[in-house]
């Protein structure tokens, strides 16, 4: 740039050299004197010096204002670089250059300027909006001076927070305006304060969301409420009490419905309905004295199976046996009933618990009788496994169930000091005794069983067996050869399981007559059931068996009853006092 300056100027020169030997060259031909010459060569000179001071002149006057204009600008963008919080522009350039980025930086910079005011302005309507709506306080900013740019996001953050929670306040609003429109309808009442007349006349919109109002409103549905509340509960007496005086006064089913509605709804109309009923009831109640006294004490004995009241409690209560239907008998057991409903309702849970365990009990104890049924054998379809597994899962529940109740009735006692009392007793010393007593059964039940057992025997030993019909029998003919033995000259026969088989599965067992059995009779031979299938117990004690039969001998022919007479005592079944006693202990064994 600069060398093509330089070049500029030296033809700028080379010309003006050239103009003036120009000039010269004219002024010789024309022949104008040498002073002249002189005269206009000073005249050019004066011409050309004149044109180029005014052209510096006006190149240092356009400087001026450039300068002028630089100061300017950077002034005013100084100040708004203060206000819009913004580093300071520096720029290296040449001045006019500089002068040019100043103008359009400024420029920018007014822009900005002016959209952080226009921004701030809507901020601060918004604002206002909102605070006459909530009746909060308006943000704290400087309206006058350009805002900062975290001074607008705040400011932004904060209408944000305050939109939301006007949104709250509103739903809020709505809804408590719903409930307290419903509760009044109830109630049957009308807005009698302005606020009230606000609340519920006028328009959503235009309603003040402010703190108080809220709290305000919240406070007027409670109370509301609260009437409701103490309504319903009035109305839940009343309906309690004409319930009882219905039933107890026996009023048809016809009357009932017709004072349906009334049962339902708890309008002051409701209420001045039931309360004419109650009063209705009340006098027929008077004029049927006996009926619902009788009725009452129903409800006292149901209450009193309930909480499991000992006789010595029930005989307590005197008036209960009365004939005398008076007034006063009539209020002694209201009052008593109305007790003993306090009284179930305050422990109904360990009631119920009792009842469960009352309940299960009595299930179990049918079930553990069953399982003593040998009929219950005969029974098909599964029913056998699923009694008995019902009965296990109750002898595992029912020791559970105890233990829980147990640490309810210890909190309950140490809560109220006193013990509590189930059929006059304490409950595990309830449960211990009704374990106790069967347990106590179950013991007489198997002795009973076993002196049976002993007297049947005893009787087969001194008259003869019955005959019974073994499970699978032989074909009649010829009686299969059984061992023989002979004990203190008597002859006697037997299968090797004669004598077991007699308290098991019936095999005859000869008496000490002459006469021969009723079978020998008919031609038929003796019939051994050991032939047929041995009962599981037999098989399972086949060593007590072998051993008394051990001295048995086997393979000895046996003679037939009509060409010998023998006589048959209790050697026929037991050679000494010891084998019969032995053969009685190991028939109860097998039974039990």
């Amino acid at each position: 740039m600069l060398r093509r300056l330089e070049v500029h100027a030296a033809e700028s020169v080379a010309y003006l050299n050239r103009a003036l030997v120009r000039l010269q060259d004219i002024w010789e031909e024309i022949g104008i004197p040498e002073e002249q010459r002189l005269q206009r060569t000073n005249d050019v000179h004066k011409h050309i010096k004149g044109l180029l001071d005014l052209m510096i002149a006006e190149e240092e006057e356009l400087k001026k204002r450039v300068l002028k204009s630089i100061e300017s600008c950077r002034k005013e963008l100084s100040i708004l670089y203060s206000e819009l919080q913004m580093p300071p522009f520096e720029d290296g350039c040449s001045m006019l250059q500089m002068e040019k980025n100043c103008r359009t930086h400024l420029e920018v910079m007014k822009e900005h300027k002016k959209q952080r005011m226009e921004e701030l302005k809507g901020l601060v309507v918004k604002d206002r909006e909102l605070c006459d709506v909530m009746c909060t306080t308006p943000f704290c900013i400087n309206q006058d001076s350009v805002p900062s740019s975290t001074q607008l996001e705040s400011y932004r953050a904060y209408l944000a927070d305050l939109t939301k929670e006007k949104e709250h306040r509103h739903k809020e609003f709505v809804s408590i305006k719903k409930e307290i429109i419903v509760c009044m309808d109830d109630l049957e009442q009308q807005p009698e304060t302005s606020f009230e007349t606000d609340v519920i006349c006028e328009d959503e919109e235009a309603f003040c969301l402010s703190n108080d109002n809220i709290a305000a409103l919240k406070l007027l549905l409670g109370q509301l409420q609260n009437r409701k509340a103490e309504n319903e509960l009035l109305c839940s007496g009343y309906r309690t009490k004409i319930q009882e005086l219905w039933e107890r006064l026996q009023i048809p089913q016809e009357d009932r419905e017709i004072f349906s509605e009334h049962m339902i709804n708890t309008k002051k109309r409701n209420i001045e309905a039931l309360q004419a009923e109650v009063q209705r009831l009340e006098v027929l109640k008077m004029q049927s004295m006996q009926s619902v006294i009788e009725a009452i004490r129903a409800e006292i004995a149901l209450l009193w199976t309930k909480c499991f009241y000992s006789p010595e409690q029930q005989q307590a209560f005197a008036p209960y046996h009365d004939d005398d239907f008076t007034e006063e008998l009539l209020n002694l057991h209201e009052a008593e009933i109305t007790t003993l409903k306090k009284y179930y309702e305050d422990h109904k849970a360990l009631f119920e618990g009792v009842t469960k365990w009352q309940d299960n009990w009595t299930l179990y104890l049918e079930l553990d009788k069953k399982a003593n049924d040998p009929s219950r054998f005969n029974n098909r379809g599964g029913n056998l496994l699923k009694e008995e597994k019902q009965r296990t899962d109750l002898q595992k529940s029912l020791p559970k169930l105890e233990k829980s109740l147990k640490a309810q009735i210890d909190a309950w006692e140490q809560e109220h000091g006193k013990d509590f009392l189930v059929n006059g007793q304490k409950f595990l010393d309830y449960v211990q005794q009704q374990w106790d007593q069967h347990h106590s059964e179950k013991e007489k039940e198997k002795l009973e069983r076993q002196m049976k057992k002993t007297k049947q025997i005893q009787e087969e030993m001194l008259y003869g067996t019955m005959m019974r019909t073994p499970s699978k029998r032989r074909i009649g003919g010829t009686p299969t050869p059984g061992k023989m033995k002979k004990l203190n000259g008597t002859l006697t026969f037997s299968t090797p399981t004669s004598f077991l088989s007699s308290g098991l599965s019936g095999t005859m067992c000869q008496t000490s007559t002459q006469k021969p059995p009723l079978s020998a009779s008919k031609g038929l031979g003796l019939r051994t059931p050991g032939h047929g299938k041995a009962p599981r117990a037999l098989e399972r004690n086949k060593e007590n068996i072998s051993h008394l039969n051990r001295n048995t001998p086997s393979g000895t022919p046996l003679r037939s009853q009509d060409t010998q007479d023998h006589t048959f005592t209790f050697n026929s079944v037991a050679g000494s006092y010891s084998e019969f006693s032995t053969i009685v202990r190991l028939n109860i064994w097998l039974t039990v």
